[in-house]
């Protein structure tokens, strides 16, 4: 028989401790071929990547949007923000995303798989929806970001609601939403690192 462990539920997360995040000084902000071909290098170093996206939200029905606009890349070191305006840096991020061989892993990644095939027309390689991984394990629910950091770290990780409801399409992100973006991801690495599948 399968053990069934709860999902912390909102309450119980709010009273744990803060996890650190990762600050300006970890994160690059990529909009050029030139700074995603560096970004590249950098990465490729790692055989696991935390991995997001972040789409301009829609407000009216039926109304489709055009993102994601963003995507992010994490080691456990620093991450990548990734703007999709410029058609060169574009193709580059899309050729680091259908690489095989390089596992992306973060939760909750459907709509943002879909999302990239229609918008850089490339399929995710080696993708890990860490929702899966606590599924096998025996919790009910989608656990997402902040249940599994506070099941493995005993922590809360911050996410706001401001930032995640901004424009992601902007020419200039603020820190508030590159901080927001980059968080996203790293959490995704330290989940997959903690939970031992490397």
């Amino acid at each position: 028989m399968h053990i069934q462990h709860p999902t912390p539920s909102k309450e119980q997360i709010a009273l744990l401790p803060e996890l650190s995040r990762l600050g300006l000084d970890r994160i690059v902000l990529v909009n050029t071929a030139a700074q995603a071909q560096a970004a590249r290098r950098e990465l490729c170093a790692s055989k696991v990547w935390g991995f997001d996206t972040e789409s301009k939200p829609t407000f009216v029905k039926d109304q489709v949007s055009d993102g994601p606009h963003i995507v992010q890349l994490s080691t456990p070191e620093r991450a990548w923000i990734f703007q999709l305006f410029d058609p060169d840096c574009s193709a580059e991020v899309a050729q680091m995303l259908a690489m095989p061989g390089i596992i992306k892993a973060g939760f909750g990644l459907g709509d943002d798989r879909r999302r990239i095939q229609s918008k850089l027309g490339v399929q995710v390689a080696d993708v890990l929806d860490l929702n899966t991984v606590f599924r096998e394990r025996g919790y009910r629910k989608d656990m997402g970001v902040k249940g599994a950091v506070a099941v493995l770290f005993q922590q809360r990780f911050i996410k706001s609601k401001k930032a995640a409801t901004s424009n992601w399409a902007a020419p200039r992100l603020s820190d508030g939403q590159l901080v927001y973006a980059a968080n996203d991801a790293y959490a995704a690495i330290l989940v997959f690192c903690a939970l031992g599948l490397s």
